[in-house]
């Protein structure tokens, strides 16, 4: 196989990074040169050169449709990063292919590959597509979703060249292969005892914090259940408080701002607690486990109900709308399969059949292909 060089675009959000740097993890097992762009004040200019690639940084802005006038300094800022990845480019050399993660950040990049003739293609991790991606889609040689539903929201936005796969949302490698003996030592869990591990993203989730408080007495009835609560950085406090745990309770009941190691407690847990962001699902089918879903009601175009949809029409998840955390059919949905080891056992089944695990391999697969067609 002929090494690559290939560019990626990713930031903004670890929704956006993680994926990019499990592909890149993928693309340098397989012997190719991976390095980034992005915008060095944000996340990814801390997240990949810690992770070990190049990373070029250029300055860009979005448009904001709430603000027509943006648009302007937007289209100065794209031209001005062009400028500068040109001159980079000539520097070091052109990658020969580009992938890009949606975000604002991707534009320069993508524009660049455009008028030089070098083939790019763009990933979308949710299930409604935003507008950079969107924009971006006509003039890509592939159209690489995570979730099925997504292909739809692209079809009229493809070019007639224009290849649309599903691939699923790729995982760190340290989040696939995470151990379940490590995460249960970790956490302190014993093998004869469940795990339920509730999470709603590194901000929080008020509403379901609230919910399982409430359910506190409930919960801790059951001698062997154990729960590992990461409450978001800035409602920790708020749930200490709420759920005043006393000294034995706190041994089974461990409450986080975050969890570092996301891998290794999703690996320990017999089921999980979570909105349904893109990420989060990515990891909670890669690692195969049972889960109750509670998408953000306010996420645009209630994209989160439709990527919980992918786990729970097929039966790898339960679906709970975040306007019914305070009826009973949540205490009993999540009740039940606590008490109910043998339909979690076939959640897993179900969801360990959709072979997340390996979308980072699917999707290096799609950008060999693309690089070698031009070629």
């Amino acid at each position: 196989m002929q090494k690559l060089d290939v560019a990626i675009a990713a930031g903004g959000t670890a929704g956006h990074i993680n994926p990019a740097l499990a592909l890149a993890e993928e693309l340098t097992s397989r012997g190719h040169h991976v390095a980034f762009v992005g915008q060095e004040r944000k996340l990814e200019g801390r997240l990949v050169p810690d992770a070990g690639y190049e990373f070029t940084d250029i300055r860009v802005t979005g448009f904001d449709r709430a603000r027509p006038w943006t648009i302007v300094s937007a289209l100065v800022r794209l031209r001005r990063a062009k400028g500068e990845l040109d001159r980079h480019f000539a520097e070091v050399g052109a990658p020969q292919v580009a992938i890009g993660f949606g975000a604002y950040v991707e534009l320069p990049l993508l524009r660049w590959c455009e008028a030089h003739d070098i083939p790019y293609l763009i990933h979308e991790q949710n299930s409604v597509p935003g507008l950079a991606n969107r924009t971006s889609a006509k003039a890509a040689t592939t159209v690489a979703v995570a979730l099925p539903g997504a292909r739809s929201a692209f079809e009229d936005h493809i070019g007639p060249n224009t290849s649309l796969v599903v691939t699923g949302n790729p995982v760190r490698q340290s989040v696939v292969h995470a151990s379940r003996t490590a995460g249960r030592e970790m956490f302190g869990v014993r093998d004869d005892e469940t795990l339920l591990l509730v999470f709603g993203g590194s901000l929080g989730a008020r509403n379901l914090n609230n919910a399982v408080a409430r359910l506190k007495d409930e919960l801790l009835s059951r001698d062997k259940l154990r729960i590992v609560h990461s409450t978001g950085e800035e409602l920790y406090d708020e749930v200490c408080e709420q759920l005043a745990l006393t000294d034995a309770q706190r041994q089974r009941w461990q409450v986080l701002p975050y969890i570092d190691r996301m891998g290794e407690a999703l690996a320990a847990a017999d089921l999980a607690l979570s909105r349904s962001g893109a990420s989060s699902i990515a990891e909670i089918a890669a690692l195969a486990v049972p889960s109750v879903l509670v998408p953000y009601p306010l996420a645009t175009a209630d994209h989160q109900t439709t990527n919980a949809r992918y786990l729970s029409d097929c039966g790898a998840a339960r679906l709970i709308p975040d306007d019914q955390l305070e009826d009973p059919v949540f205490e009993q949905t999540l009740l039940s399969l606590i008490d109910d080891e043998g339909e979690r056992e076939e959640m897993h089944r179900i969801v360990r059949d959709l072979a997340q695990d390996r979308a980072a391999s699917a999707l290096a697969d799609q950008v060999e292909a693309a690089a070698h067609a031009i070629a």
